[in-house]
């Protein structure tokens, strides 16, 4: 009220009055002057109250009575606009509030004046509604007659006025109830002692109520009155009333007041005596009313009911029935009778409508719902109220079907000319576009022909009516096609949905109560009766009965429910109808189920079932016992029928898919339509949410569901889950798009419906997984016998099922299990495939899961769950096999870790593969195996180590696929590399097992018996491994004989050591010697048939493309292999007491490789001669091995047995130190030095037979002839010198020998011309070939051992030099290979081209080996020169014997290098061999080598051979340098020592100087003397030397001095004659020059006369003969003629001639006496 009581809003009311009051007397002034004085007094008065009071509101109001005065006398003029002024002012002070009751009463007077004038009604209206809402002033007869007023108002002829009246009196009548209201609520809290009043000792009696009270009870009982056309009690001065007006009253004030008529009796009392039998009364159709209460009644229309009566009735008794249920059951009863009677078809069409319209207020209300149930239904003489409405309801969509609607004759939906009437026709027809086969888009009902659309009425869940709101129509309206029905539909959905909501909240509600009392007392498992038992009996009551009272409303509506809800499912043609009537039916059904009653559960699943199906589909499990109920298609209801109308076929539903039907014979196709699709959802979603409580029901879902997979062509995918796929057979599914976009969401549902199976308890479960498994079986008998696509739905279905319950896998697996091993051996390939799919999933599943307790402590589970697959190995087909060892490939990816006992079951499974299985079944279990070996053999037991070396060899024999044998050779590998590192654990594991073995074989009293039996189990472990390498090495497929032997021989090379001492006697001679023999077998019959290509396109290289090269490789590998474990563990073997016969047998091995006719096998026997022979490359330190650290003593001490010793494990981490240790040379060998003699001389006599049987030269050649490779011969020599290190002691002059003709036999061998440019060297470059080096080698070996021998070896030293003497003979002269014609390859410089001539043989260049023999001659000359052997056996003679043949050849050797070589040694040989010469004169032992001697210089210095034309002049000179330089060895070495030396060899040596110094006599120009002219210093050398003997005065014979003196006159007289004749001819010629030759012999000359009389000078001048210096002057005078040649060559040369002359110049003196003396 602040806002009217604020001072500015009492200025404001002070000023609006007075304006008013101004005004009014300005209008009255003339022809109202009383009027005009009161407004004027007015005005004063407000004055003066406004100047007087502070309170200025209370004292208006005191005084409003004078006040207001003025204008109800203003009023009463009748003037319009007066009127209107009055009213205004009048109005504004009522709503401040400052009128009292007494001016309200005459201002309600003045009204009712104004009105009985029919002035301002609609003024008078407002005026009345502003006085009666602002306060409560007015009440009792005041009110009484402002309500009259408002009544009267209404019944005017203006339509307007009529309108606002009743809107006012509405408005009145709310406010004098809010009044009561308010009035309760202010004395809510003084408690009163109610007076009790008898109901009806005085209809008057209202004494007890307050005033408001009071005057609403007046009003209430009034209206009832009126109503019912009798004269009201207290609304004095009403007029007329109409029927309908007053029930819309009644209906408004029950509906907005009814705590009113709930709180107080008096109002109660009302409601039973007056309201009551005033509704039923005018139920009545034939029931006279009157209009008014004075005039008399209007005839009413006779025996037909009056809309607009009916409607409000029907709306009175709604707010009756909801509001007051309680308090009026019985009238209720008659009501709802009523109201299911108004339901016949014989009733009017609106007057059924309106009854729907009612009858779904109540649906939607289930708590009313289930108290007429228990007020009705369950008393015993009760009308079954309930059950008559549910029925009522569904008797009347079928009335709606089968009789045609009688305002709108049903017309033929084909025809298309729907005139649907009223307001739903134009719509109708342009909604009815035919799709396809009479496809509508509007949402109907059609059946039989009968269509009814289905019209959005309202929001599920409220019961919105249309035409119970229709207040202002009076004549019935027209109701639209299909409004009814569509009003009956919803009222059965909201029916469904209310009545199980509210069920299943109370059952929730009860279920968690009874788990809180019993939680303490019983598991939660426990079924709702056992808790019963035990919780509190109130509680019990309290279920029992609310149960009874459930199961009653079920079993009262149910057939009725399904009767009109499968009619409606038929006839439905909209989605989303479909979708709410399968709801409806879903949620009964699971309501049913939980409540426990069987029948009516599979009657409404059978529904959903058929309606899944297409019509008429022969699915025998829908028409068995379980649904017997419905066979007879109706039932029978207490008395009443209710008709279940069978599907119709022609629906003109929209086809989604059209597929097969599931059957042995399938006889066309079967057409799903849109609608089946979505009853299939529904199954699927009550099979999910309410798996539990289905029972037995299983069978039938379960069944359906399979057909219909089975249409729609869904199949089993991973897990179990079900998608689409395609038909394989028949005409093929023929899926719309929109099922297509379906299908992902169906086979999720399906899925999900599965998963959900982990929530039910165990014996839900039992019953679906026994469904499941019958529903298979009928599934595997249709599918035998032919090879269709059989139904696959339950094998998927009891996977998914085992997936998700393994947390109680126990309970299932032998059924689940056993079921699905049948159907893996089924013939049809398709099931028995899905049959190991779900098999394996199930066991993997299985065993990843995390169980309580977990598998690796619960061993019974692991191998429960494990079985199954061992089972499978039971069943050929390979395609389950394939996926049986797919499953142990994944569970040992996932599980490998933790099998433990289950290791030897998986196992068997990869071993139970045969090699004519197929190529993918043994990659699959070699995948399995390769993962066991690469990740799980540390957490296997030990004792399945053995069953995985089986397995890995015979997988290795598997001759399908090369790429499998080869790498489970290398798994083989990897497992041996896992013993020996975890060989500490495995030995003892293994040995604990054995002893528990042994134990129990002597309690049963058998042997035990394994392989290799007194061998330890490790060593067994070893033994098998290397077994099954060994019978890998003789595979007939060349690679994994390598690859087996690659391994066995590293494995036994790597690990041997962790065996026991006794177990290698096992190794060598059954593991190694027998694998030898074998390969030496299958080597020599091997074909010698050329391979074209290994297998498909791939190329033989031709060293392997004969079955008997491949071979050749494997002996080769094995022999290796087999020597290098002799050498490496030597120290192992031999102590083993037979070692020397093996030691026989490996030589014999060897020596028949290295013989055999194959250049490889032969030179690889040569290689493992050599490794025997431990000729091995020296070892690095950190190749050595640990030795043990338990033997701390020295290694001598390990005479004895070594089997005492721990082994040494030795940890080896990569496999290069692995390898490493292979060449590592073992401990020392301690044994007898006799023994290990003879092993050693053994190894002798078999080289000799190898080098003496393979370097025979062959008797006949051809093609084919086998000549030995190079690399062999070379290998063969170089095993000699180790193996003499160890024989030196005994070797003797006939050993010498075998060896010399071996290694000349060698070195002779030729090489094929194809290999000879890889052996060869270029001939840039002199270099020895392999073999020859070792061939000198050998013999260097040999006289390195001489030379610190002992004496009496000295005697080989000849022997030697004989060896190596023949050898530099081959410089000249090249050896021969028995008849073998070969292609020499000579001088190089001119025979290159013939190094690729086409000769099959090339012999060697024999030149590098030959010199560097001579380099060794020289240098072993040099060393031994003085022995008595070398004296004796006059070696020198024949090294010089042998360099006079290059030496004479000189320039015709092959080699220019040759005779150089051989000069140099001569000189280095002679400058040692002449003194010792000399020292033995006297022996006369060297007698016969000076004429050797001279006859080699002679050859040399004069040699017959020509210089090429090519040499230079510095090569000439260099030449010269070397002839210069014998001279010179002549003039230091021999002839100084002449006495000691034959007179023979000297007069032979003084000849020869001549010769070199004067050349020959001829005075001929020939070619001869031209080159000779050239060796001017080799001439000077030999003059000087002849000079320096001859003038000596030491000469001994006169002979000499003779030779000497003749020789230099010759040589002078020479000269002269050649300086005259070149004198003269210069002369004759003039300006032509003289001919070359000329001009070069007189240089000579001139030089030689320069270096004469050098000679001379030196020489002691008494040792000069006189007649000579006179020779020489007198060559003066013609020398000085010389001087005017031309030729300036000529000239040098004179300059150097004359200048010596000057010594001869001196004083006369001297001269004459000289001439006197």
């Amino acid at each position: 009220m602040s806002g009217t009581s604020s001072p500015e809003a009492v200025k404001k009311l002070l000023e609006n009055m007075q304006s008013d009051l101004r005004a009014l007397s300005l209008e009255c002034k003339k022809k109202f002057p009383p009027v005009k004085e009161a407004a004027e007094s007015g005005i004063i008065k407000v004055k003066t109250i406004a100047a007087r009071n502070t309170e200025i509101l209370a004292a208006l109001k005191e005084n409003s009575s004078e006040v207001v005065q003025p204008f109800l006398m203003g009023c009463g003029t009748k003037e319009p606009k007066i009127t209107q002024l009055c009213l205004a002012a009048i109005q504004r002070l009522m709503s401040h509030e400052v009128v009292s009751e007494t001016a309200a009463g005459n201002i309600i007077n003045m009204l009712w004046q104004l009105m009985e004038n029919s002035l301002e009604e609609l003024k008078l209206l407002q005026t009345v509604l502003v006085l009666l809402t602002t306060n409560t002033v007015v009440h009792d007869e005041a009110l009484s007659k402002a309500i009259v007023l408002c009544f009267r108002l209404h019944f005017t002829k203006d339509n307007i006025t009529n309108n606002t009246a009743a809107a006012t009196v509405r408005q009145v009548v709310t406010v004098v109830f809010e009044r009561m209201v308010a009035e309760d609520e202010r004395h809510r809290d003084i408690i009163e002692q109610p007076i009790l009043v008898q109901g009806n000792s005085n209809r008057r009696s209202v004494s007890t109520l307050k005033p408001c009270a009071k005057d609403a009870y007046m009003l209430f009982q009034d209206l009832c009155q009126l109503v019912n056309a009798d004269a009201p009690y207290w609304l004095v001065g009403m007029t007329e009333m109409t029927r309908t007006f007053g029930l819309e009253l009644l209906e408004s004030v029950l509906n907005d007041f009814p705590q009113v008529f709930l709180q107080h009796q008096e109002f109660s009392f009302l409601l039973k005596e007056r309201v009551c039998p005033l509704v039923i009364k005018l139920f009545s159709p034939n029931i006279k009313f009157r209009q008014g209460s004075s005039t008399s009644s209007s005839p009413a229309p006779v025996e037909k009911p009056y809309f607009p009566i009916c409607m409000r009735l029907l709306r009175v008794v709604s707010v009756l029935i909801k509001q007051f249920y309680s308090l009026l059951v019985t009238e209720c009863e008659i009501f709802l009778s009523l109201l299911v009677k108004f339901l016949d078809a014989d009733k009017p069409q609106w007057l059924r409508a309106v009854a729907v319209e009612s009858i779904h207020r109540f649906c939607v209300q289930p708590q009313l719902l289930r108290s007429f149930c228990q007020s009705y239904d369950m008393k015993q003489h009760s009308t079954k109220v309930f059950r008559d409405i549910v029925n009522a309801l569904g008797s009347f969509i079928q009335s709606l079907f089968l009789v045609p609607p009688t305002g709108n004759p049903a017309t033929s939906n084909q025809a298309g000319n729907n005139n649907l009437g009223g307001s739903v026709s134009a719509p109708a027809n342009s909604g009815m576009v035919g799709i396809g086969g009479g496809v509508t888009l509007l949402p109907a009902f059609e059946y039989r022909g009968t269509w009814i659309p289905i019209l959005t009425i309202t929001v599920q869940g409220s019961a919105k009516a249309t035409y119970l709101e229709m207040l202002d129509k009076v004549e019935p309206p027209t109701i639209p096609e299909g409004y009814a029905m569509s009003v009956a539909f919803h009222c059965l959905l909201d029916l469904v949905r209310g009545i199980t909501s509210m069920i299943e909240g109370e059952l929730g509600e009860v279920e968690t109560e009874c788990q809180t009392t019993t939680e303490e007392a019983s598991s939660p498992t426990q079924s709702s009766e056992q808790q019963d038992l035990q919780s509190t009996s109130d509680q019990m009551d309290k279920e029992i009965v609310s149960r009874a009272v459930w199961e009653e409303m079920v079993n009262a509506c149910w057939c009725g429910l399904l009767a009109a809800l499968s009619l409606l499912l038929d006839a439905s043609t909209d989605e989303a109808a479909t979708e709410n009537i399968l709801k409806a039916e879903l949620t009964m059904a699971a309501l049913c189920g939980r409540l426990g009653l069987v029948t009516s559960r599979d009657a409404f699943i059978t529904a959903i079932c058929k309606g899944s199906l297409p019509p008429h589909y022969a699915l025998t499990v829908l028409n068995t016992t379980t649904a017997a109920t419905l066979s007879n298609k109706s039932y029978s209801v207490q008395g009443q029928s209710v008709m279940m109308i069978s599907p119709s076929s022609e629906s003109h539903q929209q086809v989604v898919a059209v597929g097969q039907p599931l059957a042995v014979q399938p006889q066309g196709t079967v057409m799903l339509t849109s609608k089946n699709i979505q009853c299939m959802r529904t199954l699927l979603n009550l099979a999910h949410c309410h798996g539990a409580v289905l029972g037995t029901s299983w069978q039938l879902v379960l069944a359906t569901l399979q057909h219909l997979v089975w249409i729609l062509g869904l199949k089993p995918s991973s897990g179990g889950a079900l998608k689409p796929g395609r038909a394989v057979e028949g005409p093929s599914t023929v899926l719309t798009t929109a099922v297509m976009t379906d299908l992902p969401v169906i086979s999720n549902i399906l899925s999900r419906l599965f998963e959900s199976s982990q929530y039910l308890d165990d014996v839900s479960l039992h019953h679906l997984i026994n469904a499941l498994c019958s529903l298979s079986l009928e599934a595997m008998d249709m599918a035998y016998g032919n090879n269709k696509e059989p139904s696959l739905f339950a094998v998927a279905k009891l996977l998914e099922t085992g997936l998700v319950n393994m947390h109680r896998i126990e309970i299932l697996w032998r059924p689940l299990t056993g079921h699905l091993l049948e159907v893996c051996q089924h013939p049809n390939s398709r099931m028995r495939e899905w049959g190991a799919e779900a098999l394996t999933s199930l066991i993997k599943a299985g065993l990843t899961f995390n169980h309580d307790p977990p598998l690796s402590q619960n061993q019974r589970l692991q191998l429960l769950l494990l079985n199954p697959l061992k089972e499978m190995s039971n069943i050929n087909h390979p395609d389950i096999r394939l996926k049986q060892l797919e499953c142990v490939l994944q569970i040992l990816q996932s599980q490998g870790d933790s099998l433990g006992p289950g290791w030897p079951l998986v196992l068997g499974v990869m071993g139970a593969i045969r090699n004519d299985q197929g190529e993918s079944l043994i990659r699959t279990a070699f995948q399995c195996l390769q993962l066991v070996v690469t990740d799980f053999l540390p957490t296997m037991p030990c004792t399945c180590l053995q069953i995985v070396v089986d397995v890995a060899g015979s997988f290795g024999l598997h001759n399908q696929e090369l790429n499998i044998s080869l790498t489970s050779i290398g798994l083989l590998w990897n497992i041996s590399d896992y013993f020996f590192q975890r060989g500490e654990t495995i030995e003892k594991e293994l040995n604990k097992e054995e002893a528990a073995q042994q134990k129990q074989a002597e309690e049963k009293g058998v042997v035990l018996n394994r392989p290799f039996h007194p061998a330890p189990p490790f060593d067994c472990l070893w033994l098998c491994l290397y077994a099954k390498l060994g019978e890998l090495c003789v595979d007939p497929r060349p690679a994994v004989r390598k690859s087996a032997g690659q391994t066995l021989f590293s494995t036994i090379g790597a690990h041997g050591t962790l065996l026991q001492h006794s177990t290698w006697h096992t190794v060598i001679w059954k593991v190694l010697f027998h694998l030898l023999d074998r390969v030496r077998e299958s080597s020599t019959t091997a074909d010698k048939e050329k391979i074209e290509s290994g297998g498909g396109n791939i190329l033989i290289h031709h060293s392997r493309d004969t079955a008997e090269k491949q071979w050749a490789e494997t002996w080769v590998l094995t022999l290796a292999g087999v020597a290098r474990i002799f050498n490496t563990r030597r120290y192992l073997l031999q102590p083993l007491g037979d070692f020397s016969r093996a030691w026989d047998v490996l030589l014999d091995h060897i020596q028949s490789a290295a013989l055999s006719k194959n250049n490889e096998v032969s030179l690889a026997a040569l290689k493992s001669f050599q490794e025997i022979l431990q000729i091995v490359s020296p070892v690095r330190d950190s190749d050595k091995p640990e030795t043990p650290p338990v033997v701390n003593v020295p290694v001598p001490v390990l005479i004895g047995p070594i089997s005492g010793m721990s082994r040494p494990f030795v940890r080896t981490d990569s496999i290069g130190e692995r390898l490493g240790r292979y060449s590592s040379s073992e401990p020392p060998i301690v044994t007898d030095e006799l023994e290990d003699l003879n092993l050693w001389w053994a190894a002798w006599n078999t080289w000799y037979r190898i080098g003496s049987e393979s370097t025979k030269p062959p008797v006949t050649f051809d093609k084919l002839t086998f000549i030995p490779s190079q690399p062999f011969l070379t290998a063969l020599i170089q095993i000699f010198p180790a193996l003499y290190q160890h024989i030196k002691t005994g070797f003797n002059m006939d050993d010498l020998q075998k060896l010399g003709v071996i290694l000349h036999s060698a070195i002779s061998v030729p090489i094929s011309s194809d290999a000879s440019p890889f052996i060869l060297p270029s001939y840039t470059e002199a270099v020895l070939t392999s073999l020859q080096e070792a061939v000198l080698t050998a013999l260097d070996v040999l006289q390195k051992a001489i030379c610190v021998g002992p004496e009496n070896m000295q005697i080989m030293y000849p022997a030697i030099f004989d060896q190596l003497l023949a050898f530099v003979e081959f410089s000249c002269k090249p050896p021969q290979y028995g008849q073998l014609e070969t292609k020499h390859i000579a001088n190089a410089k001119y025979n290159q081209i013939q190094l690729f001539a086409p000769a099959e043989w090339v012999a060697l260049n024999y030149v590098p080996f030959a010199e560097r023999s001579l380099e060794v001659v020289v240098d072993l000359y040099q060393k031994t020169a003085c022995h008595k052997a070398m004296v004796n056996e006059k070696v020198l003679q024949y090294i010089i014997k042998t360099l006079r043949v290059p030496l004479s050849l000189k320039y015709s050797c092959p080699s220019e290098s040759t005779w150089k070589l051989a000069v140099s040694s001569l000189l280095k040989v002679l400058s040692i061999g002449l003194p010792v010469a000399r020292q033995h004169a006297s022996s006369g032992k060297f007698d016969s080598m000076w004429p050797e001697l001279a006859n080699t210089f002679e050859d040399f210095l004069f040699t017959k051979s020509i210089p090429p034309d090519n040499l230079s002049i510095q090569e000439f000179q260099r030449n010269e340098n070397i002839d210069v330089e014998v001279v010179q060895l002549i003039s230091n070495e021999i002839l100084p020592y002449a006495n000691f030396i034959p007179k023979e060899f000297v007069g032979q040596i003084m000849t020869m100087l001549n010769k070199g110094s004067i050349h020959s006599q001829s005075s001929s120009f020939t070619e001869a003397e031209i080159d000779i002219r050239l060796r001017e210093e080799f001439s000077k050398m030999c003059f000087e030397t002849l000079l320096q003997f001859s003038f000596s005065n030491k000469v001994t014979t006169p002979q000499e001095g003779y030779i000497s003196r003749m020789a230099l006159s010759v040589l002078l007289k020479r000269s002269q004659d050649v300086l005259h004749r070149y004198i003269e001819d210069e002369r004759l010629s003039g300006k032509c020059p003289l001919p070359r030759q000329q001009v070069t012999e007189i240089i000579f000359v001139l030089k030689a006369v320069s270096t004469l009389i050098d000679s001379l000078k030196k020489t002691q001048p008494e040792n000069v003969d006189g007649n000579t210096w006179a020779q020489v002057i007198a060559l003066y005078p013609t020398l000085v003629e010389c001087i005017t040649c031309s030729s300036s060559e000529v000239c040098s040369a004179l300059k150097e001639a004359l200048v010596p002359f000057k010594d001869f110049m001196q004083p006369p003196a001297s001269r004459v006496q000289n001439g006197e003396s």
